[in-house]
């Protein structure tokens, strides 16, 4: 009977592990960028650091993989990279489901929610009442806070919610608040309908509208939503980014993250011009927002989807991703001025030897696959190449194709994943998407970071990004580099990266 009993718990034991060491390897899932263990993610929200960690809360529906009433999920990180998801944050109550929002330490302790000397963490965010939406009221959507003694561990309402009540506006929500220094007060930079609000508060819960903008500037294919606002230091001169997400009206259709550049006096803002700029161009960064509490350091994180199929795709146990972490600078082009993107640094934790290739002239093609040992997604392709048209092409046996590329007449980069794998499932996934070239010079140094479902591409320094989704029906094994007027390429880095899900 003991050795009976001594087997049943070695083969539940082996299930067990089994079981956790299939998990995050499931079909189609990253292998280098957060997603939920399982069920539905979109928005994130409320990224913060503090301490030495960074927490990532999330829109969440944890019954199902579709969108469903909207939880805070939470995961926590030391280095951005690597991932443990938390118990959920917060959930939905009688005022309404938890929308997207976002995170302070108040260090001042002006809520007076601290505790034994140290700050509280406060989170502030959209509560959303589906009874006043579907009673046709405007006034459904209010702003609530909830603080946190324990470093983020575990949160508590306010007992006075909503801090910030709607005025009768149906999109009303988002809120990024962030401390405003020169003004000793908290600045609240809220999606409203089509165009922002500008709210200050000396306390996180007592809150007064300052300004508007934006109703007649930029992209207004579709709601406002998610903003941010954020300066940098461009050569000892304060200059303020705000960041609006757009749904859909994105430059390739659907959802996309749009920015201007201006000042802030910390009532108002003021544009430097009236052009469209985007952060990214591909159709699978959206809701992007930065971290608080990092200093001077810009990062950023997106949801990698899009609207138009994100409840399409073909996953099941999960749906959806965040984009790597990317680090925000400003890049003058002229007269001109642009915020620009990189991967940030810490992905260089899960690299793995680099290969090294110095010289490669393309006429009109050149196999990396003779190349390169052992090659693997996810990996990262870094080169610099003569500003002529070329593509790079990921393949497989199953005859599965995506090309990433730059064509020198319409002076574009370019993404199609029409042959990729799976692509029926929505009719304009399978469209081609270009992001132009913002950078005049005679040499492109271009990054692609592919992942076994998703590519993103950073050319000339991070001026001109794009993020792609696609699903494969096996690894891609075989890249290319196509040229057909013929094409030099110098440097050319491959270095492969370890899974982040141990």
């Amino acid at each position: 009977m003991k050795r009976n009993y001594l087997v049943v718990i070695t083969i539940l034991l082996f299930t067990y592990q089994q079981t956790i060491a299939q998990t995050y390897h499931e079909q189609y899932r990253p292998q280098i960028h957060f997603s939920p263990k399982a069920h539905w993610m979109n928005d994130p929200n409320g990224m913060v650091y503090y301490n030495g960690i960074y927490h990532l809360f999330f829109q969440y529906y944890p019954n199902a993989s579709v969108w469903g009433p909207m939880h805070w999920g939470h995961a926590i990180s030391p280095d951005l990279i690597h991932w443990k998801q938390q118990p959920i944050a917060l959930y939905p109550d009688s005022i309404g489901y938890i929308f997207s929002g976002s995170v302070v330490v108040d260090k001042n302790n002006t809520s007076g929610l601290g505790m034994n000397g140290k700050p509280a963490v406060v989170a502030i965010f959209t509560q959303h009442d589906t009874a006043g939406e579907h009673a046709h009221t405007n006034t459904y959507q209010n702003q609530s806070i909830a603080y946190s003694n324990d470093e983020g561990k575990t949160w508590t309402k306010y007992n006075a919610n909503p801090v910030l009540k709607n005025p009768g506006i149906t999109d009303f929500r988002d809120p990024k608040v962030m401390w405003y220094d020169e003004g000793n007060k908290w600045i609240m930079t809220l999606a409203v309908k089509d165009h922002i609000a500008f709210y200050s508060s000396p306390d996180l819960k007592t809150w007064t509208e300052e300004s508007q903008f934006g109703k007649d500037v930029g992209a207004h294919g579709g709601v406002w939503e998610c903003p941010d606002l954020i300066s940098f230091d461009d050569n000892g001169k304060k200059v303020w980014a705000l960041i609006v997400n757009i749904n859909p009206g994105g430059p390739n259709g659907g959802s996309a993250t749009q920015y201007f550049l201006g000042d802030f006096d910390g009532k108002i803002f003021k544009p430097f011009t009236t052009d469209k700029k985007w952060i990214d161009y591909g159709p699978d960064e959206y809701a992007g927002v930065t971290y608080s509490n990092t200093d001077n350091r810009k990062i950023f994180l997106g949801w990698m989807s899009n609207w138009s199929y994100a409840q399409l795709v073909p996953t099941e146990v999960w749906r959806s991703a965040m984009t790597l972490p990317r680090n925000l600078n400003l890049m003058h082009v002229g007269d001109d001025m642009f915020i620009a993107s990189k991967p940030v640094v810490e992905l260089n934790s899960v690299a793995g030897k680099q290969q090294v290739i110095n010289a490669i002239a393309v006429n009109p093609q050149f196999d990396l696959s003779q190349q390169i040992s052992n090659l693997q997604l996810p990996c990262r392709l870094e080169f610099n190449a003569e500003a002529k048209s070329f593509s790079v092409n990921f393949s497989n046996d199953k005859n599965e194709l995506l090309v990433i590329g730059y064509d020198e007449v319409q002076k574009h980069y370019y993404i199609n994943r029409s042959q990729s794998g799976e692509v029926d499932f929505e009719k304009t996934f399978s469209e081609e998407h270009a992001a132009p070239r913002i950078l005049n010079a005679k040499m492109i140094h271009l990054t692609i970071i592919a992942d076994v479902s998703s590519v993103e591409l950073f050319a000339d320094d991070g001026l001109s990004v794009m993020t792609e989704i696609y699903f494969a029906s096996k690894p891609f094994g075989q890249i290319q580099l196509k040229s057909d007027s013929g094409m030099q390429v110098n440097n050319f880095i491959y270095t492969p990266y370890k899974s982040i899900w141990k």
